[in-house]
């Protein structure tokens, strides 16, 4: 394969990988498998925290679709300022990940299927109460109907993949 034949199909991985945010940044780095024990820690960390900020309520997100309250749009908001901030800290200061590997970001083309996907996304938080965050919190407190809805995400996860290329992007 000639070299503008290898940075062409790199290129146009790139640009599959930026359209759908596929492992831009993922490491090149191998680690054992308990390595993985550390997600898990935290994992449990945020669902304790979701629990305490009431994030995973049925009722506090319903008050949140029926504008009744500020508590869940004052938590989203502040998400997002952080995340915001974040952003702006690393490009700013160049920071690198704990094992030195630079972040990178790519700039995303706004679509239609992101608005049917917004929509769709939303339609499901509002009628089932929960978004793919907090389901294993909301399990882990005893909720376990919302077991319906973890394998209704796993199954609308694989339909997309399965029909992705036929979707608008």
């Amino acid at each position: 394969m000639s070299n503008s034949t290898s940075e062409i199909t790199k290129e146009k991985e790139h640009q599959v990988r930026a359209t759908d945010a596929m492992c831009i940044n993922e490491s090149k780095q191998s680690h054992q498998w308990y390595y993985n024990f550390k997600y898990l820690l935290v994992g449990v960390l945020f669902g304790i925290v979701f629990v305490k900020a009431e994030v995973i309520s049925w009722f506090r997100i319903q008050e949140m679709f029926r504008i009744q309250s500020f508590h869940m749009y004052g938590i989203i908001g502040s998400a997002v300022l952080i995340g915001a901030l974040s952003v702006w800290l690393i490009k700013t200061f160049k920071i690198k990940t704990i094992h030195g590997e630079e972040i990178t970001f790519s700039d995303k083309k706004f679509n239609r299927g992101q608005i049917y996907g917004g929509l769709t996304f939303g339609l499901g938080w509002g009628l089932t109460g929960a978004c793919p965050g907090p389901l294993f919190a909301q399990i882990g407190v005893g909720a376990t109907v919302v077991i319906v809805t973890l394998l209704s995400a796993i199954a609308g996860t694989w339909v997309y993949g399965r029909f992705r290329e036929q979707l608008p992007h």
